[in-house]
């Protein structure tokens, strides 16, 4: 379990002291923005995450990137950058007193990146890195470690270990899809079943498991109208937690615009899932050999 401290600002959030990331735990969402294109937008979509998770009573973390590294085209938007990036997310975190989690994509920004967030990422292109590991490890804060495309299942297990040969045994591992070919992305929801086997906190991430690689001339597509059917599916499976982005004009947004949730449904969404939640974690364990 991972547990991380909230403020007294948003009694809302919680009803204790820190958020609980476990499996057998009611689900956290980790949602947000596919990565920051203004304070002012960043505020909108965090204030409107805390009003619905406070309602519905829902753990609440609020994510975005103030880069993203692996882009289509040396044209597409990345972000405001670390120095203006973190400090928007410090911004958001007093303001409306959620944790917040972030992707670290080198070493070097590790230590900044800790004094500000709650939960370092570590992207999945880069879960293999051995020095980007290391210094998140050395940070002694929660990794939420996104599952590459590229790796089963189990090979988690390997980046897991040398998080913890590196001294952080804090491990939150996300499934977002894997790749298939032909601009398309495949979810084996077996695959959750086998980390959480692990005995760690598994999270799935929604909304990038929805994308098209090179779907579009110049950058991924998405399809977003998937996004229930997507989420209800691996939801059933009792996680610790979702990964969901959202816009409130997915059309306009500079990053991954198709996979995007529009926000005003955000509530609804959450509501279904919350229900879910409750209702398969009353399940007991069947031993089915």
């Amino acid at each position: 379990m991972i547990h991380i401290p909230i403020s007294e600002k948003n009694p809302g959030n919680n009803s204790g002291a820190k958020i609980e990331i476990s499996n057998q735990k009611p689900f956290v969402v980790l949602g947000g923005m596919n990565v920051l294109e203004s304070l002012s937008l960043a505020e909108e979509v965090c204030g409107h995450f805390v009003e619905v998770t406070n309602e519905l009573g829902i753990p609440y973390i609020f994510k975005a990137s103030f880069d993203k590294a692996n882009r289509s085209s040396i044209h597409s938007f990345r972000g405001p950058g670390l120095d203006k990036g973190l400090e928007w997310l410090a911004s958001i975190k007093k303001k409306y007193g959620v944790p917040v989690v972030t992707d670290v994509h080198e070493p070097s920004q590790a230590k900044d990146v800790a004094k500000v967030c709650d939960i370092l990422q570590l992207p999945a292109f880069l879960a293999r890195q051995t020095d980007l590991v290391v210094a998140l490890a050395q940070t002694g804060k929660p990794i939420q470690i996104k599952k590459p495309q590229f790796l089963a299942p189990k090979e988690m297990a390997h980046t897991v270990t040398k998080l913890a040969e590196a001294g952080n045994k804090q491990a939150i591992l996300c499934e977002r899809g894997t790749c298939f070919g032909y601009n398309n992305l495949v979810v084996d929801t077996l695959g959750l079943d086998i980390m959480k086997n692990m005995g760690h906190p598994v999270t799935f991430d929604v909304t990038h498991a929805l994308q098209q690689p090179g779907a579009r001339a110049d950058s991924a597509g998405g399809r977003a109208e998937q996004i229930q059917a997507l989420a209800l599916s691996a939801m059933a499976q009792g996680l610790a937690g979702l990964f969901i982005e959202a816009h409130p004009n997915p059309k306009a947004a500079k990053c991954d615009g198709p996979c995007a949730l529009p926000l005003g449904k955000l509530k609804d969404l959450l509501a279904q899932l919350s229900q879910l939640d409750k209702l398969v974690k009353t399940f007991p364990k069947l031993n089915t050999v």
